[in-house]
């Protein structure tokens, strides 16, 4: 809403969003081997610092440019943060012999990750409502560096002294790439599922479209997050139904179609029932890693997952929520294939 209001086109936003994706196609593999080569804990402090950065170039220098600054520091801190989190996580299990309830715990981090959207969509709204868009900024800059010093306290498993000074970076990275090829079903499983996450930072624009005004979209979409943090919750208890994402898709489509504000309800539906099946394939990619390189590997998924999610933004210039909806019908497709 903040590019919208500043007088940006739809085809600039998605062009700011490309750039952002740019940023993690570039930085996200190297970025992966440089968590598994030295601290996954510091590259996830550093990633708060560089999203901080990010968003102080959005309320410092509103403007296409400003924007794209803040896109590329946000990508960087991204890339710090994709595969060192997973990683970390999974050691940190592994190391109490725990490593099979990471799927429940991954679960469970997506959940308070989404339901945490909840209390933000009400602050967004008062923020909004007393300050604008400079006052949430601002607040933005303050939570990022707040996630940096809790990074911070993380506790991070002791490595091996011997293989550290063994594998340089570049042998990390390369001992990372060659253990995706093994498994790359799993790896593209969750490249092109998560590519489909891209659409998210659409949902504020799809309720403007849908006649919700500007200051009541927080709460107008804050059931959105509910869902998916529902959706990610079965995840955890459930198994996998390979049906879920071809309803995702067609719910999405049905919403596209109505487009008036109570389609959002099947927009929360659609994300929850997405969220059900990204916990699912991300977690089975992490039991199928068995190289030291663990967010190497995760990092070449998410590398995969930018490539495609150049496809969700073009799609949203050329077809909006439909073509959108139809690129998840066949995602699902080629997943149900694979399995």
């Amino acid at each position: 809403m903040l590019f919208a209001d500043s007088g940006l086109s739809d085809a600039s936003i998605s062009v700011l969003l490309a750039i952002w994706s740019l940023t993690s196609v570039v930085f996200e593999v190297p970025s992966g081997a440089l968590a598994d080569r030295f601290s996954r804990r510091g590259c996830l402090v550093a990633s708060g610092v560089l999203q901080a950065f990010g968003y102080a170039a959005w309320v410092l220098f509103p403007s296409f440019w400003g924007f794209a600054a803040g896109f590329v520091l946000w990508g960087l801190g991204g890339t710090l943060q994709s595969g060192a989190f997973e990683a970390l996580l999974y050691d940190g299990l592994a190391a109490n012999g725990d490593e099979d309830l990471y799927g429940r715990l991954n679960a469970r981090v997506d959940t308070i990750e989404l339901i945490a959207q909840v209390p933000v969509a009400v602050i967004a709204t008062a923020l909004f409502s007393f300050g604008g868009y400079e006052l949430a900024g601002w607040v933005s800059v303050a939570m990022c560096l707040a996630s940096a010093v809790i990074a911070l306290r993380f506790p991070e498993p002791e490595r091996d002294d011997e293989d550290d000074d063994e594998l340089g970076y570049l042998a990390t990275l390369t001992t990372g790439l060659r253990a995706s090829v093994p498994i790359k079903r799993a790896v593209l499983a969750v490249a092109l599922v998560y590519a489909i996450d891209a659409f998210e930072e659409y949902f504020t624009l799809l309720a403007q479209d849908w006649s919700v005004p500007t200051v009541w979209v927080p709460m107008a979409t804050i059931g959105v997050p509910l869902m998916g943090a529902a959706g990610a919750s079965l995840a955890g208890r459930l198994p996998f139904r390979g049906w879920a994402l071809f309803a995702s898709g067609a719910l999405l489509i049905v919403a596209a179609l109505l487009a008036v504000p109570l389609a959002i309800i099947l927009l929360g539906l659609f994300y929850g029932l997405y969220r059900f099946v990204l916990v699912h394939v991300e977690t089975e990619l992490q039991h199928r890693i068995e190289s030291d390189a663990r967010a190497t590997v995760t990092s070449v998924a998410s590398i995969g997952a930018e490539f495609v999610a150049f496809a969700v933004y073009a799609l949203w210039v050329l077809g909006s929520a439909v073509a959108i909806g139809v690129m998840v019908l066949v995602v699902a497709l080629v997943i149900r294939r694979r399995q």
